[in-house]
């Protein structure tokens, strides 16, 4: 493997070694004709621009003059299926070919990271490029601590970048609830108002989370909205205490400890908030998931836990999408009706037990992919339950073999998360994302056969250049030998 391009994900297909193509004045973004190649294309020279200060206007379907075009061409070549691409760079001309318009999107990043602010000279490539699983995923938890609109799309912008294509918001928890639902005005107006720390909370309205969805469609990443349920329930209950188990109106939660709450599952009163809620939500979101949560349920009985999600999957089919529940949705024994998301690398058997019912997984063991891990024993932010996550530890495993009795046939694929109980600004959610993201986004997009730890830090490295242009917040492992 040659280690003088600083791609990542690397691609599946690589060849280098031809003549650079210079971008100049005289360059032009031509489209095939079509809304989307050229909003694409319009996209691509909005980051182009920014790296070089080249004016690159968008040409759709224009005869550009010799040695002066970027292309963006559909093409039929099933091969490649939704996500696949193909970038060439000669001299004459750069060409993104995809059999559909997500593909366009990613051979795009892949253009970007090849023009670093300050270079007008394109490397001589030729890639064919699939990614390995379909779900590329970055869970942030904006119920701990409130994150805007603004906040969420930085941060699909940034993830995006590595080939991200699912952002999973986790929009309830104890702390607060953080979406405008019409027919329960108080879980926002009331059970948003705190956070872990206490202070003023928020929580997004109908029109903020459409927006979000549009912004991230635009960028080819789904937004998978997570309402956590029966446990994590503490600031719902506030909002509505005749939902308690316990009967009784507890206290806003601005501490970080789980497992204490719960929904009294065997209320009429519980049935018609969940459908409702879940309706609600799924109505909002285009994308085909709705995650109900279901971890740490650890004060609703195991019987009642059972019963609750046998209840509650039938209402996410109902209203048109597929459920996701963390692992711990094994114990209902609810086969292949729910994806299931391994996380507790202390309990590998579940994801096991999973596979051999039907289901299909998303790995997201917590040794390797929680991002709210700290970097080391010494980090100010973040939590070491499950050890201390750098680099190498984010790096360096397989989807494919991390758990016995789980191979590629059962992942649909891979996703980090950030919880936010130590986190409080933007800043502290890109310093914690930035390294370890882009070796997750390796990890899910590349072949295995592929990948290797030295390559994929010498090219890391490479990235410091970009980072800054963009004023990312990041760490400096001292695990990479980062470019000054």
């Amino acid at each position: 493997m040659t280690t003088e391009l600083s791609l990542v994900p690397w691609p599946a297909e690589l060849e280098t070694g031809g003549t650079p193509f210079v971008l100049d004045d005289s360059t032009v973004l031509v489209p095939d004709p079509g809304a989307e190649p050229t909003r694409l294309a319009e996209q691509l020279a909005a980051h182009l621009r920014s790296a070089t200060g080249l004016p690159l206007p968008v040409t759709p379907g224009a005869t550009p003059q010799a040695n002066a075009a970027v292309r963006l061409a559909l093409i039929t070549d099933e091969s490649l299926g939704r996500e696949g691409y193909e970038l060439t760079v000669t001299a004459e001309e750069v060409v993104i070919r995809a059999a559909a318009p997500a593909g366009l999107f990613y051979g795009a990043q892949t253009l970007r990271q090849l023009v670093p602010a300050g270079d007008r000279a394109v490397p001589g490539v030729r890639v064919r490029d699939v990614p390995r699983f379909g779900w590329r995923g970055m869970m942030l938890d904006i119920a701990r601590h409130f994150f805007g609109t603004a906040d969420i799309e930085r941060f699909i912008d940034l993830v995006a970048l590595y080939k991200i294509n699912v952002v999973h918001l986790h929009l309830s928890d104890d702390q607060g609830w953080r979406l405008e639902i019409d027919g329960w005005p108080e879980l926002a107006r009331v059970g948003g108002r705190g956070q872990v720390g206490g202070g003023p909370g928020g929580y997004l309205s109908k029109a903020a989370y459409r927006e979000i969805v549009a912004y991230a469609a635009q960028r080819y990443v789904t937004i998978v909205p997570e309402i956590d349920l029966p446990g994590h329930t503490n600031a719902a209950l506030v909002a509505y205490p005749e939902l308690s188990a316990s009967e009784q109106p507890p206290e806003p939660y601005t501490g970080t400890r789980v497992g204490f709450s719960s929904l009294r599952v065997d209320s009429p009163q519980t049935a018609k908030f969940v459908r409702a809620v879940l309706t609600e939500v799924a109505e909002l979101t285009p994308g085909p998931y709705v995650h109900i949560g279901g971890d740490e349920a650890l004060s609703t009985p195991p019987d009642d836990y059972v019963r609750f999600m046998r209840d509650t999957v039938p209402v996410v089919a109902s209203s048109g999408k597929q459920a996701v529940g963390w692992q711990e949705i094994v114990r209902a024994g609810l086969g292949p009706d729910a994806l299931v998301q391994y996380w507790n690398t202390r309990q590998p058997e579940q994801a096991a037990e999973a596979a051999r019912a039907g289901a299909r997984l998303i790995m997201s063991p917590a040794a390797h992919v929680y991002l709210d891990m700290k970097y080391h024993d010494d980090w100010h932010l973040g939590q070491d339950w499950a050890g201390c996550v750098d680099v190498h530890d984010a790096y360096g495993w397989d989807p494919g073999t991390l758990v016995d009795g789980v191979d590629d046939t059962v992942v649909d694929g891979v996703e980090a998360a950030l919880w936010t109980e130590t986190i409080t600004t933007m800043a502290d959610i890109e310093v914690m994302t930035f390294p370890r993201l882009p070796a997750v986004a390796e990890v899910a997009w590349t072949p295995q056969a592929r990948r290797d730890w030295d390559h994929f830090r010498a090219r890391l490295a490479g990235h410091v250049r970009l980072w800054q242009a963009l004023s990312v917040a990041f760490y400096r492992s001292e695990q990479v030998d980062w470019e000054r």
